[in-house]
């Protein structure tokens, strides 16, 4: 029989995971941590938080949104720390996004790069400032003026 483990205050998450108290309350109002209240409404986590906070603050440090890291802990078990099978599925989950993103400022690195060489930023011609000609089905006249 596993002892019953001491859980851990606010402060003491915040020391043990480098994040602000505040981000943890952020956090937790976004549903990616939780807490319980005790008697005196002070806020006590679980040991496994700990491995929590640290995920998100990995998959912050990759781009993805909070919503993205919220929906992957819903496949989480509650009540233990996600361990490193819980992980891969999750980096899984995230890859195919993260390749698509890589691919995709790869591209835009390489228009920067014509772009620097030229230094129009014509609206007629431009992939970074009118890609695909976006503008052009808008007809003619000043378009980027919002007046």
């Amino acid at each position: 029989m596993r002892a019953l483990q001491r859980e851990l205050s606010v402060g003491e998450v915040a020391r043990r995971s480098g994040v602000a108290v505040s981000a943890l309350h952020f956090y937790e109002s976004k549903g990616l941590i939780a807490s319980r209240r005790t008697s005196g409404n002070q806020r006590r986590y679980t040991r496994d938080v700990l491995r929590r906070v640290a995920i998100i603050k990995a998959a912050q440090r990759l781009g993805i949104p909070l919503a993205t890291i919220a929906e992957a802990f819903e496949t989480l078990p509650q009540g233990r720390a996600p361990n490193a099978a819980d992980w891969r599925r999750l980096s899984e989950r995230w890859r195919a996004d993260l390749d698509a993103r890589i691919r995709t400022l790869v591209r835009l690195r390489d228009s920067l790069d014509q772009c620097i060489g030229c230094g129009c930023l014509s609206v007629e011609t431009c992939p970074l400032r009118n890609p695909m000609d976006e503008l052009g089905g808008a007809g003619s006249g000043a378009h980027l003026l919002d007046l």
